[in-house]
């Protein structure tokens, strides 16, 4: 016998999006339920978190190869695997509390685990429930990206959430892994694995970090390559197979690449499979739903927010959308999306985070009124103490000081980036970060730096100086 639902709200995933619009409006007040066909938490709890936590590991290896630089001898770090993952499970098990059934049933959700599909424009059916609902919220996520390579279909092979634990982890060190992917997630982990000690290759088809500002991108590239990371851009692979324990890929060229282990990291598709959209109304576009700037999708009682929703995908973004759903179909407030300030960051060490417009989306949009700043970390006290140089600053601003994007590469930079992803989302012009007072020393500087040296120009010109002696002589 079929169960049947009547509530003002129903979100399908409970993800970091999905979770987010259910707390919300459960304690508003609001009748909600919640459907979720597989683990709670989605790919923050078997991507994101335990990767920042493999990160952390690695960098604590770094730490110690890095000692002697400042008078300390600590010797070359030995790496219990084993007890590396089982960090990672520890962290995992620390935060996944937060998304449990069993605490979204205490704050009122109906919380319902099957798989949803839509049956009508307003309701669907989700194992033996029927749900009706004055508004959908569908925030499936996405899946890695497994791409149409002959042969990869009968390897085994990794992807970064696999990685972790949805399947067998591998139980030991990689002696050697073959990373598919230009992205974020397929140079962190990189990096991490090197300095656990395994060899790393990556095998990007176009250039890395494709959306991200090249010149800083290639500088970091350069500092993975000096910890022994390889990264191979521009490669088309032919094929994949097996070659006794080992995997073997094939290049286009004819090289052979062999590792013991293989990772896909080639991105991330919105997850729509099953949900029968057609029958509510919904349209796709590209691999997501189609949306608006408020989010709503072609059935105006639907909304998509998230990955599924096929634009950024980013955690933060995910989090961001909840915000904006929760204000419109709760609030009626008119709040639209606006990715002027959107910020992301490449994990690695150093860490590479970008907010607003590259110096080449600028220069595309704008021509020639733009202006670039830079302030580099070798010039800055606090990284030159704590032995972390390699960095840089980069600002792109239309001519007039308005801050059209950042772009940071350097220690910390993930948090560096934040007053920038302020400044662009308000408007302000580089004359409010200059004028910043910030403490010393810090990091921060290097940003402040950057910005005031839009002024530099104008301060050092023949104009200015006859000014200053013009003021001299008047005493």
């Amino acid at each position: 016998m079929t169960e049947t639902i009547r509530c003002d709200i129903c979100i399908i995933g409970g993800g970091t999006a999905g979770l987010a619009v259910a707390a919300a409006a459960s304690q508003l007040g609001v009748a909600t339920v919640l459907v979720e066909r597989g683990a709670m938490g989605g790919a923050s709890l078997t991507g994101c978190i335990p990767s920042q936590a493999l990160l952390a590991a690695a960098k604590a290896v770094a730490g110690v190869r890095r000692a002697a630089a400042f008078g300390i001898a600590a010797g070359e770090p030995v790496v219990d695997f084993a007890a590396v993952m089982r960090h990672i499970r520890e962290t995992v098990a620390a935060i996944a509390p937060m998304s449990t059934a069993q605490r979204f049933a205490g704050l009122g959700v109906r919380v319902i685990r099957a798989a949803a599909r839509f049956t009508g424009e307003r309701e669907i059916i989700a194992g033996e429930t029927l749900v009706h609902a004055r508004r959908f919220v569908i925030a499936t996520g996405s899946r890695p990206t497994i791409p149409a390579i002959p042969g990869l279909d009968a390897v085994a092979y990794l992807t970064p959430e696999t990685l972790f634990g949805n399947a067998e982890p591998p139980d030991h060190l990689p002696i050697h892994l073959i990373l598919i992917g230009d992205g974020s997630a397929a140079l962190e982990l990189a990096q991490a694995y090197a300095r656990l000690g395994s060899r790393a290759t990556v095998l990007a088809g176009g250039a890395v970090l494709p959306s991200d500002d090249p010149e800083l991108a290639e500088l970091l590239c350069q500092r993975l390559g000096a910890e022994g990371v390889v990264i191979r851009t521009e490669v088309a692979i032919a094929r994949v197979e097996a070659d006794g324990a080992a995997t073997t890929v094939t290049l286009a060229d004819g090289e052979r690449v062999s590792a013991s282990h293989l990772l896909v990291a080639a991105g991330r598709t919105p997850d729509v499979e099953g949900l029968d959209l057609a029958r509510a109304g919904i349209a796709l576009e590209g691999q997501g739903i189609r949306v608006d700037a408020g989010l709503r999708t072609t059935n105006r009682r639907v909304y998509a927010i998230g990955d599924v929703a096929g634009g950024p995908q980013f955690m933060h973004i995910a989090a961001y959308h909840a915000g904006i759903v929760v204000r419109r179909a709760l609030f009626r407030q008119p709040a639209k999306t606006d990715y002027r300030a959107l910020p992301w960051v490449t994990f690695t060490d150093p860490e590479l985070a970008q907010c607003g417009l590259t110096e080449t989306a600028a220069r595309a949009r704008f021509g020639r009124d733009i202006t670039i700043l830079r302030a580099s970390f070798h010039e800055n006290d606090r990284a030159q103490a704590e032995r972390t140089p390699h960095g840089l600053v980069k600002i792109v601003t239309r001519r007039n000081g308005r801050i059209l994007g950042a772009a940071i590469l350097g220690a910390a930079a993930g948090e560096l980036i934040q007053p920038w992803v302020l400044a662009i989302g308000e408007g302000l012009k580089v004359t409010a970060l200059a004028g910043m007072l910030v403490p010393v020393p810090t990091l921060g500087e290097a940003s402040k730096r950057a910005a005031f040296s839009y002024f530099v120009p104008k301060l050092l010109s023949e104009r200015t100086r006859r000014l200053v002696g013009m003021l001299a002589r008047l005493g």
